[in-house]
Parts: C-alpha cells; sequence; structure tokens
C-alpha cells in the first residue's frame, strides 16, 4: 500500500498513527478499490465471457464447460476456464492439473495451463488435500468468488468459459452482478423431465438477471453402437421397452444405432417453449468418464471423434450468436 495515512485528533498535539484496526480496515478497503478497477478492465481484456449453468447436478455440466473451452482452444483462440464450484470443484481433473498450485505475483493470481493451452483457475488449486470440504457460509464464499474475478491475471483472452455448481443461487447471482459485459448463459440439460424441469428454472433465472440465454443444450443424448459388418448386412439389437432397432450397414460395411437411453428432444422442446436458441446434443459417450478420470478430456484424446465433432457443432452455434451480437454493436472482432 502508498504511505500510511495519518489523523489529527487534536491538531495541537501532532498527527497519530491510525491504530491496527483502523489500518486494516483501509487495507481492506484498498484492496476492494483495485479488484473493482481490474474487474473493469476485464470488459476489454476478456472478448466474450460465457457462463455454464444447469439447475440440476447429474446433468454434464462440468464436461461439457470443459468441453466448450477445450474445442475453442482448438481453433486456435485464448480461452480460460473458470471453475467456480467452490464446494464441488472438478475441472482441474478433468483437465489433468491434479495437484497444481496457483502462482501469486504482485498480488496477483496467475492460472493454471491445460490442454491446448487453456487458463484454468479452481478452488481445488487452493486445497491441502483434495478429500477436504470447503465449508464457508455465503459471505466468505462470495468473497472468494470475487477474487477469482478481479485478483486473477487472465492477460488477454478470447473467450472465458465459467463453469457453475448445479442451482440458481449465490455463485451464478454473484457474477451476473460483477463481471462486465457478460454475454449470456448456456444452459446444460438431459433429455429426462426432472432435468428438463429445473432446466426451465435456470431460464426464468437468466431472464430475471436480464443476462441473455445463449441457448439450451441436450447433453447425453443418445448412445451410439457402432461396427462393421459385410456391405448391405442388416444389423438388429434389443432395446429397452422390448423393442428392436434395425439398421442396413453401408457400402463400406459400417453401420451405428444409437440408443435414447434418457429419451430425446427434450432439450430442444424446453428451447422452443422459452423461445431461447437450441444450440445442439452432445451424445452419452463412457470415453468421457474415462476422460474425466484420467484428466484427458475426449476433445483431447480424439479430436477428430464423433463427441468433438458434436462440440464443434455447439460451439459453432455458441459463437455465431455471440460475434453476431459484436456486429451488431458494431464491435470489431479481431
Amino acid at each position: 500500500m502508498a504511505d500510511t495515512p495519518i489523523r489529527m485528533n487534536n491538531p495541537g498535539a501532532g498527527p497519530v498513527a491510525p491504530s491496527a484496526e483502523e489500518q486494516k480496515k483501509m487495507e481492506a478497503a484498498y484492496s476492494q478499490m483495485k479488484r473493482q478497477m481490474a474487474i473493469s478492465q476485464m470488459g476489454k481484456t476478456i472478448k466474450h465471457k460465457i457462463m455454464v449453468l444447469s439447475g440440476k447436478g447429474g446433468v454434464g455440466k462440468s464436461t461439457v464447460a470443459t468441453g466448450l473451452a477445450l474445442s475453442l482452444a482448438q481453433q486456435g483462440l485464448k480461452v480460460g476456464l473458470l471453475d467456480i464450484d467452490i464446494t464441488g470443484p472438478n475441472v482441474p481433473k478433468m483437465m489433468g492439473l491434479d495437484g497444481r498450485r496457483l502462482n501469486v505475483e504482485a498480488g496477483r493470481i496467475h492460472p493454471a495451463q491445460g490442454h491446448l493451452g487453456v487458463k484454468v483457475i479452481s478452488m481445488a488449486f487452493l486445497l491441502e488435500d483434495e478429500d477436504s470440504p470447503v465449508v464457508w457460509r455465503g459471505p466468505i464464499k462470495l468473497g472468494a468468488i470475487q477474487q477469482f474475478i478481479g485478483d486473477v491475471e487472465w492477460g488477454q483472452l478470447d473467450y472465458l468459459i465459467i463453469d457453475f455448481p448445479p442451482g440458481t443461487s449465490d455463485e451464478p447471482l454473484t457474477v451476473a452482478q460483477s463481471l462486465p459485459d457478460i454475454d449470456g448463459m448456456v444452459i446444460v440439460t438431459t433429455p429426462q423431465d426432472v432435468a428438463l424441469l429445473d432446466s426451465r428454472k435456470s431460464i426464468t433465472f437468466a431472464n430475471s438477471l436480464k443476462v441473455d440465454v445463449i441457448g439450451v443444450v441436450e447433453n447425453m443424448s443418445g448412445y451410439t453402437i457402432r461396427g462393421k459388418a459385410a456391405a448391405g448386412t442388416d444389423i438388429q439389437i434389443a432395446a429397452p421397452a422390448g423393442r428392436t432397432l434395425q439398421t442396413t450397414s453401408d457400402e463400406n460395411g459400417e453401420w451405428s444405432i444409437t440408443l435414447d437411453i434418457f429419451k430425446s428432444g427434450g432439450g430442444e422442446r424446453t428451447a422452443e417453449e422459452f423461445g431461447v436458441p437450441f444450440l445442439g446434443k452432445l451424445p452419452f459417450d463412457p470415453g468421457f468418464v474415462r476422460g474425466g478420470d484420467d484428466g484427458v478430456h475426449r476433445i483431447v484424446s480424439e479430436p477428430d471423434g464423433p463427441s468433438s465433432v458434436a462440440f464443434a457443432h455447439v460451439v459453432a452455434e455458441i459463437q455465431g450468436r455471440v460475434e453476431s451480437s459484436d456486429a451488431d454493436s458494431g464491435l470489431e472482432i479481431i
């Protein structure tokens, strides 16, 4: 901090240094002022800021957020990934950054760097033991979130993807009110009715904050079985509820059948009902489970595979919407 201010209790008695408590308050106020100034600059250094939400847990939101960041980075873009899930941070493990510690220089936090150069910030980097729970009340949690936003040296970024815990509580509310120029929210759901009910709440939440809904992503949308046989071979597979699925191998002998394990099309219907864009479907892929455990996302291990292609489609939809908004507002996209 700058030179310590002095106070004059009695002008005739000379200057009196502030008490330890007063000094602590002044230092806190100074830190908060610097943080707010840094946050205000993020609109200039980070072109696009996208929040990734889900109404409930278990829909693969962190996997989707990580996949979006990696898919953007595949294009050679500069990407940051901010894990705002304070009590259950999983992004570092998915990015192969287990056990990493953050570097702090001159009061600024420097992100860890994961696959494809994606910069990552997460509460997991601050835990001494990955099994240690974070038991924080609201105000402490909110203070940590503001530090993650304002005290991090992201540098110039094309995209910042922000992954939240499930629900519509403190974390997304704090970010939406603190971070300038947010492009909007991507809502992640699965096709079954319970997840769709909660995704509707997320859309309503976004509307209440006056944050745009970029669109809805339907995750775990069908499990595709692939095989090879003689060209023109009829293939039959027994499906749930006594159904039989059929297909015929193509001229190369390749065939595929998609099973709707968690139903299908619910995300698209929800988007249509609420008048928001539908960004696309992502498959149910056991490789995501292995990749999440091994720290190698499917996009990294199979960049040209079906799951990577599906992510590329969703990312193209997102880019088309946020970058068209830039063009409409007269902003130059570099």
